[in-house]
């Protein structure tokens, strides 16, 4: 099976990609979903992130309170560094899991693992291939102001405790730009996943 990281800085449009490269038949690990999995009550990762930041980022009844605790980190390298090194590693194995799972069923398929901080953590090194998506920095900053409602400078912040978009691309065999809106965006997705296609057939051989 071919192993593909999908990365790219907070909203940038990397939700949009991971949806069409589904639609185009690729088996895609949403790493949000597995974040949230890893720190449902009672997992062990609830646990340390209590004993870390205390009971003051739970919610009333025991979930973890991510707006609380996204306060606390943002802005904060030291609390921020410390929540990743929690989090990361209980987040890659069971994105291994699942990996291992698909590639049972579909050895010659194609998996994606949608991360926002695949190359920050190094995740990345453990693909095959790395996709990028980014945007103009204006675009980004207009984005995130109206999908989460932030301030301007609360927006500049989060985009600041980040990897900056240029560096980011260094990494990538692919880049994806959605700066001219889905369409385009879907086009060059499409693109990407044509040469993806063409490596997992080659693995048939």
């Amino acid at each position: 099976m071919l192993r593909v990281g999908l990365t790219g800085s907070i909203a940038v449009g990397k939700s949009f990609v991971a949806d069409a490269l589904t639609e185009l038949g690729c088996h895609v690990l949403d790493a949000d979903q597995t974040a949230r999995e890893v720190v449902a009550p009672g997992s062990e990762g609830l646990k340390r992130i209590v004993g870390e930041f205390g009971a003051g980022v739970l919610k009333e009844d025991g979930t973890l309170d991510r707006m609380k605790l996204g306060a606390i980190v943002f802005g904060d390298e030291e609390k921020r560094l410390k929540l990743n090194s929690i989090l990361h590693p209980l987040v890659i194995a069971a994105q291994d899991e699942q990996l291992h799972r698909w590639e049972v069923k579909d050895p010659h398929g194609i998996s994606v693992v949608d991360a926002a901080l695949m190359i920050e953590s190094g995740g990345y090194s453990r693909f095959d291939k790395l996709i990028v998506v980014h945007c103009r920095p204006e675009a980004q900053l207009r984005r995130l102001m109206m999908r989460n409602n932030l301030t301007l400078e609360e927006a500049q912040k989060r985009i600041a405790s980040q990897m900056a978009q240029e560096e980011k691309k260094h990494y990538a065999d692919y880049l994806i730009d959605t700066s001219e809106g889905f369409e385009d965006t879907k086009n060059q997705t499409e693109k990407v996943f044509g040469q993806l296609f063409e490596l997992s057939e080659q693995s048939k051989l």
